[in-house]
């Protein structure tokens, strides 16, 4: 900022196992954004070292980087991030677009959409679809490429209370299910308690032993 430094992350330092379900919390500006980030290959550490399933990350170029997103990650938005005038299978057949995975694209879509219960809700665009149901296409859109990590920030946080619960419970379902590494930045603690492991920052640092 100018000419101050700020240090969003300091001397963080943990290993999320695979499999996992981790939640990040902390308050505003206590770097868990940028956490996220670092960890979903959105952005790069300015120093330090990252390795994702082996990979060194902070080397690698933005192709790379994309390359990585596109084969490993899933995101979940707090936002949903849709495409309003698309239909909920185009929404989802995005990532295989952007990765160049085009074979079956459509089946594998539908099988997405099936898989979060909303088979019924295909041709549906999202000012035609509830929150819940939004969010529930989002999450198809992170599953569809069948990314071993998904990245969730405050999945739950635009919901009621009963629908966030609902989109919780699926997100605990393909970590059952399919063994994927969930890591879930919330505010909730209620959210939080249903996972194995809690990170909490504070001014860019980790609080207790992560």
């Amino acid at each position: 900022m100018g000419e101050v430094d700020v240090h969003a992350l300091r001397g963080v330092s943990f290993t999320i196992k695979r499999g996992e379900v981790v939640s990040i919390m902390g308050p505003s500006g206590s770097g868990k954004s940028t956490l996220m980030n670092t960890l979903g290959c959105l952005d790069r550490p300015t120093s330090g070292e990252y390795l994702l399933d082996g990979e060194t990350v902070a080397t690698l170029n933005d192709d790379q980087l994309a390359d990585i997103r596109n084969r490993k990650v899933g995101f979940v938005f707090q936002s949903f991030n849709l495409l309003t005038r698309q239909t909920a299978i185009t929404n989802v057949e995005l990532p295989l677009r952007y990765s160049g995975n085009l074979e079956g694209r459509r089946e594998r879509a539908m099988d997405a959409l099936k898989a979060v219960g909303l088979g019924d809700r295909m041709t549906h665009r999202p000012y035609e679809l509830s929150g819940g149901q939004q969010q529930r296409v989002a999450v198809a859109r992170a599953i569809v490429n069948n990314p071993a990590i998904i990245m969730a920030d405050e999945p739950t946080g635009n919901l009621d209370s009963k629908v966030g619960q609902e989109i919780m419970n699926l997100l605990l379902g393909l970590n059952k299910d399919m063994g994927t590494t969930l890591i879930i930045i919330t505010h909730d603690s209620k959210i939080a308690e249903q996972t194995q492991r809690v990170v909490r920052l504070k001014d860019g640092l980790l609080e207790g032993d992560a």
